[in-house]
């Protein structure tokens, strides 16, 4: 094997794990990031047996509840006895409707019992007045993982539908339809689902999150629908009513009347049906859930459906992740270990005030203004200090009092609705997490100016107190400068220190900006990666983050006084090993906002002097940038 640093770095690190390691056959990949989640996984998983068995060792009521409703969960006797009986009542439902006056009749319930339509709605912060929620309105999901698979003579796309139609029949056939009546379901499904489609926007439009805000008059979205009825709709289930709705996707709505039309009911009718049947089969008896999963295994790679225990504990911890998340941050994750990490925020914080106060593409008025963002960015290490409100309520009802694991589904489903609707008239909560502490992953959110590092992903390969301090800086430290770096990308930079979309930049240093991030959209655009190409727009917001946090991490690194270059370098590529399907690969350059992990290693060390100097890099050598082509924006 030829490990030649200078040729392939990424490949110099990880070439003999990527050549002996394995894809487990429920997932779509293993490396870094993946390993990490399956040992916690695993982890976990011993737990809740555990739990399952000995129930009166778990003294915690929100975890008590989680392990009564595992234990339904792995009741996998009388899910297979009941098989999709459970979900026929929810089919029966849209059977029942012949019409648009009918299906407004229950619109409300309909809403909150989570049934699809061909739009959905939410509670989240006002963009602009973040201390205040508003209702964002936004279009369904497609068939397709994005809109541009549907270009005419995509053969891909082609095999991809002709899989969905396939298991998707199956499914129904499974649930008491005739082989053709499913067919004709499914064929009608999909016939809406292409009607939706020139409407709706892609995967790289939708990138720059900050177009998603779009405030409308109540009464002007209201006329967005003749069929159904959207003040309905919102009045139902809404604690008041709003003065004006964030429209995500205007072109959407305002083409709305064009394809939920009368003469389209048969077809929205019959995708209610299909929609509604894929949604619940994770629930239902074990072939059933392995049948749902099969086109979303196939759009991966992934070459078989997790284990019945696993699937059920999955189901359980996504249901509970908050509390979950809590019990494992405070087993798990030490004082030491969490007075380390904020060290080295605090270290990357500093590095960063220092580069933006002495940055000389910047003029002092918007230097100054990032330096406020920074000073008021939050920083939430390990887990969170309280769980939310609503987990008081997920009191799993036991099989002996009427229970059931779908009825206890369906019922939290509901409380979560209801819950983020409620949050209309509420003030928002700065501390909620929108991630599990037992999560293997971190962010930057924008609106609330945040960042949070679950204690799952502060451990090794990212973090340990037995690696080097250079090692440390090149995996953890540069993922926490990568999420301050978020506060600064061409998304994050939109917004102020309180998260408010506000322009704080000056004309002149807003051009400037967008100069150096078109660079880095042409450092990465076009390159040719597991039989397709990089969308450098699409990814562009992740690789300035990559890029601003790896070079902060390593002026922090460099100031400690065990500096090991090499250290840093070698954690960086370590913690981006990935082995993947080319299938998964191939979906996510269409849909992800993130670069490949090969290139998220090679490319950002090549943007770095240092990197150079480490290893001796010299023209000639692939690994090779000339100066003047290294992008350097952070």
């Amino acid at each position: 094997m030829n490990l030649n640093l200078k040729e392939d770095f990424y490949h110099y690190v990880n070439g003999e794990w990527i050549e002996s390691a394995v894809i487990p056959a429920d997932k779509p990949s293993t490396g870094g990031f993946q390993d990490l989640v399956s040992e916690i996984e695993q982890l976990l998983m011993k737990t809740f047996a555990e739990w399952a068995a000995n129930p009166e060792t778990v003294t915690d009521a929100h975890l008590q509840h989680a392990v009564a409703y595992y234990q339904l969960a792995t009741d996998f006797a009388e899910r297979d006895q009941l098989a999709g009986e459970p979900v026929a009542p929810l089919l029966a439902r849209i059977k029942a409707i012949d019409s648009f006056q009918e299906l407004n009749e229950q619109l409300g319930d309909w809403i909150l019992d989570g049934f699809p339509l061909p739009f959905d709605f939410g509670v989240m912060a006002d963009m602009k007045h973040t201390t205040t929620h508003a209702v964002y309105l936004s279009p369904t999901s497609l068939i397709l993982p994005d809109k541009t698979y549907y270009a005419e003579d995509n053969e891909q796309a082609d095999t991809m539908l002709q899989k969905f139609f396939e298991t998707s029949s199956l499914l129904l056939q499974k649930l008491g339809h005739t082989r053709p009546e499913a067919e004709t379901l499914v064929e009608q499904a999909m016939a809406f689902d292409r009607s939706l489609v020139p409407f709706v926007k892609s995967a790289e439009e939708n990138a720059d999150y900050s177009l998603m805000y779009n405030p409308r008059s109540y009464e002007e979205v209201i006329a967005y629908s003749d069929t159904i009825d959207l003040d309905k709709a919102f009045t139902a289930v809404l604690p008041t009513k709003p003065e004006q709705i964030i429209v995500s996707e205007p072109a959407y709505f305002e083409s709305f009347k064009e394809f939920v039309t009368q003469e389209q009911f048969p077809l929205l009718k019959s995708w209610l049906y299909v929609m509604t049947s894929l949604q619940y089969t994770d629930y239902l008896s074990d072939d059933i859930r392995v049948l749902g999963g099969e086109y979303g295994r196939f759009l991966s790679g992934i070459q078989a459906a997790k284990e019945p225990v696993k699937a059920a504990y999955t189901l359980a911890f996504n249901q509970f992740s908050a509390p979950i998340g809590v019990y494992y941050g405070q087993k798990y994750f030490g004082p030491k270990a969490k007075q380390n990490v904020e060290h080295m925020v605090q270290a990357m914080v500093d590095v960063y005030k220092n580069r933006l106060e002495t940055n000389t593409w910047l003029s002092e008025a918007t230097r100054k203004q990032a330096v406020v963002k920074l000073n008021k960015i939050g920083i939430h290490v390990g887990y969170p200090e309280s769980i939310p409100a609503v987990y008081d309520h997920y009191q799993t009802v036991a099989k002996e009092d009427g229970g059931s694991f779908f009825s206890n589904t369906l019922h939290f489903k509901r409380l979560a609705r209801e819950d983020n609707f409620n949050k209309l008239t509420k003030p928002v909560d700065r501390k909620e997490w929108g991630m599990s502490a037992a999560t293997v992953n971190a962010y930057y959110s924008g609106l609330m100016n945040i960042i949070v590092f679950p204690a799952a992903i502060l451990q090794a390969p990212f973090y340990s107190l037995t690696q080097s301090s250079s090692a440390n800086y090149g995996g953890i430290g540069a993922v926490i400068a990568h999420e301050i770096s978020h506060a600064f990308d061409n998304n994050g930079a939109k917004f102020d220190e309180n998260g408010n979309l506000h322009n704080w930049w000056t004309a002149e240093d807003l051009a400037q900006f967008q100069l150096l991030a078109q660079a880095m959209i042409d450092e990465f655009d076009g390159i040719e990666f597991a039989g397709a190409k990089v969308n450098g727009k699409l990814t562009v917001s992740e690789n300035i983050a990559d890029a601003g946090g790896l070079s902060c991490a390593l002026e922090a690194a460099k100031a400690e006084p065990d500096v090991q270059l090499a250290d840093f370098f070698t954690n960086w590529a370590k913690i981006w090993r990935t082995k993947a399907t080319t299938q998964y690969q191939q979906l996510l350059l269409n849909v992800d906002v993130h670069g490949p992990a090969k290139l998220r290693a090679n490319i950002q060390l090549q943007n770095l002097d240092d990197f150079y100097t480490t290893f001796d890099i010299q023209p000639g050598d692939a690994m090779y940038r000339e100066p003047e082509n290294r992008v350097h924006i952070w």
